[in-house]
């Protein structure tokens, strides 16, 4: 009787903590117009892959005027990153670009690069600027393998490049908690699961800077956001 009355217990607790947490939704938009994008330097092997010409990324804003690419995380939280055991994140290198241009993961969580260009040769270089972060340099020939990397410091916007292919970058938003996004290219995102709490809600994009807002969160919120171009 006394272990179903702790069983009982325990699933009592799980199901509250459960009811007090919620999805942290939005969209960020984006006021003004951007300058141009430029046209990428791609080398003749890697225009193959591109018969029109392919322009730079620095700004993804929809037609409705929602601003991708924004890394979105909480301050003040409690939660703790799951590291290794939480499912890599996977970035491409699909015509002679990192797929996707931005991302973010968990301190320790793994981060996966596939090569899906036949015939090209690309290479690794993370370019980490926190201390305790390795820097690493590999080589990477087409096909299944993977290459794989770790960071155990929380660190923004963490740069990737090719030096084979110097117009190649990405960056990996390092962060040592859960609760954090990047938002789609219609400007929304979601962060899953927050628990009840007020907190603040940092964005940063790479081009058009930051900003923050107090949010409670009862069961879920909604919190949007406006960056200008500068």
């Amino acid at each position: 009787m006394k272990l179903t009355t702790l069983f009982t217990a325990a699933a009592l607790v799980g199901s509250l903590s459960l009811a007090n947490a919620g999805d942290l939704t939005g969209k960020i938009s984006l006021k003004g117009t951007p300058a141009p994008e430029k046209e990428l330097p791609i080398d003749a092997n890697c225009g193959k892959l591109h018969p029109d010409k392919k322009p730079t990324t620095h700004f993804y804003v929809s037609q409705g005027g929602g601003l991708g690419d924004v890394f979105v995380t909480l301050k003040g939280v409690s939660g703790k990153s799951a590291g290794a055991s939480a499912a890599p994140i996977v970035i491409d290198q699909k015509g002679c670009e990192y797929m996707p241009y931005v991302s973010a993961c968990q301190t320790g969580q793994k981060i996966n690069l596939k090569h899906s260009d036949p015939g090209i040769l690309h290479n690794v270089h993370p370019t980490p600027t926190v201390a305790g972060n390795p820097e690493a340099n590999k080589a990477h020939i087409p096909g299944p393998g993977l290459l794989t990397f770790q960071f155990d410091n929380a660190e923004e916007f963490l740069r990737f490049k090719c030096d084979v292919h110097p117009w190649m970058f990405a960056y990996v938003s390092v962060v040592d908690h859960p609760y954090f996004a990047v938002s789609a290219p219609d400007g929304s995102f979601k962060i899953a699961g927050v628990p009840d709490g007020k907190y603040t809600v940092a964005i940063k994009h790479r081009k058009a800077g930051t900003a923050e807002k107090e949010v409670e969160v009862k069961g879920g919120a909604v919190v949007n956001f406006e960056l200008e171009v500068k």
